[in-house]
């Protein structure tokens, strides 16, 4: 029964309890070994993480690409531009994103679900992973005057 003595405490014969010979040396060791004094850190300059810190960090998240396709390159001639976005982002998010990638100023944001489409196979029905997937695209309006070049020339 010594191996479950090992991990009690016996009490002495003022009745504070004893603690164990490995405990003791290790006490004996710590108050050996005065910690040395440990200077607080000064700060030179005052860092602030604001919105537009976040949001550099953050912007290639929110738009995964821009979408190229009839109907984004009609969009483009009346200075609007179509990107596929994250699925969770807001209109704010997308408008903050494009603003810190591109450099410009962003008037309007729309967003469009676009859901997934159903298959069957007999009775069942559901979405398959690769084939139709839906997506989440947002159509940008810039300030007039600006422009994003998409496809390099």
């Amino acid at each position: 029964m010594s191996i479950f003595n090992k991990f009690k405490k016996i009490a002495g014969p003022e009745g504070k309890p004893k603690t164990t010979s490995k405990s003791v040396v290790k006490e004996k060791k710590a108050e050996a070994v005065e910690p040395a004094e440990v200077k607080p850190e000064k700060r030179t300059g005052a860092t602030s993480t604001g919105t537009k810190a976040k949001i550099s960090d953050t912007a290639w998240r929110i738009l995964k690409n821009p979408r190229v396709s009839e109907k984004s390159a009609l969009l483009t001639e009346a200075n609007q531009y179509v990107f596929n976005v994250f699925p969770k982002a807001n209109k704010i998010e997308i408008k903050r994103a494009v603003e810190k990638l591109y450099n410009v100023t962003v008037e309007r944001v729309r967003v469009i679900n676009i859901p997934p489409k159903k298959r069957r196979l007999g009775r069942t029905e559901g979405f398959r992973k690769g084939l139709k997937t839906g997506y989440r695209k947002a159509i940008v309006a810039l300030k007039k005057g600006q422009t994003i070049d998409i496809m390099p020339h």
